[in-house]
């Protein structure tokens, strides 16, 4: 990992925490490691918020509402997937045979990103991490012609809203294991299934029904 060192601009003083934030369950499970990287993750998914948020207070002049949908659109999965790819990440993730053949899945890749930006701050504390994050993020954010989100809910939200209609979304289906959950979501407008989305969340799914819906409506 010396490379990817490098191009964070980081000196490790642990890199069993580094080692870690790269283990898929999948490899720990088959090589008995004592942890994988989704505690890491969930650390990581929080400062990432922290430091985008803390970004766009100070040198941008939307709204709270605004802000919020800015930040959604660069802390999501389609973005971290971004970010991982540009820092050459799936080099280094460990994951089993059975992964392995299948090949990295996307949501694994984001995740990593997350788990390795915890690490950053588990080892070298905030001030470093915030650099990292900002060094990485903000030249997407400062670039006119980027977007990793749409947020179809709003826009749906918008559609109907006109005509007083009432808009549900109701979980129809999860599966898989504790780590790698999918879910499946349809939304009702007026209680008519206009759309049906798949995630590896809840909100994803959500997103990705309104999607649908929004163009089965726009055919109308």
């Amino acid at each position: 990992m010396e490379e990817l060192f490098k191009q964070l601009k980081i000196k490790p003083k642990s890199i069993d925490l580094y080692k870690t934030a790269f283990s898929h369950s999948s490899y720990v499970n088959e090589h008995k490691v004592k942890n994988n990287y989704e505690r890491l993750e969930f650390l990581g998914d929080a400062v990432l918020d922290l430091v985008v948020a803390d970004y766009l207070y100070s040198n941008h002049k939307e709204d709270e509402g605004e802000m919020t949908k800015v930040r959604a659109s660069y802390v999501c999965e389609n973005a971290n997937y971004c970010y991982a790819l540009s820092l050459n990440l799936p080099n280094y993730i460990l994951v089993g045979h059975g992964e392995q053949k299948e090949g990295l899945k996307k949501a694994i890749v984001a995740d990593i990103f997350e788990a390795l930006i915890g690490a950053i701050y588990l080892d070298l504390g905030y001030a470093t991490v915030r650099k990292v994050v900002l060094n990485v993020i903000v030249p997407y954010i400062e670039d006119p012609h980027t977007s990793f989100f749409s947020d179809y809910k709003s826009t749906l939200q918008e559609y109907v809203q006109t005509e007083q209609k009432t808009i549900e979304y109701n979980l129809i289906k999860e599966e898989g294991p504790a780590h790698e959950r999918k879910f499946t979501v349809e939304v009702q407008i007026d209680g008519i299934v206009y759309g049906e989305g798949n995630g590896s969340s809840k909100k994803e799914a959500e997103q990705e029904a309104a999607k649908v819906a929004i163009a089965k409506m726009a055919k109308k």
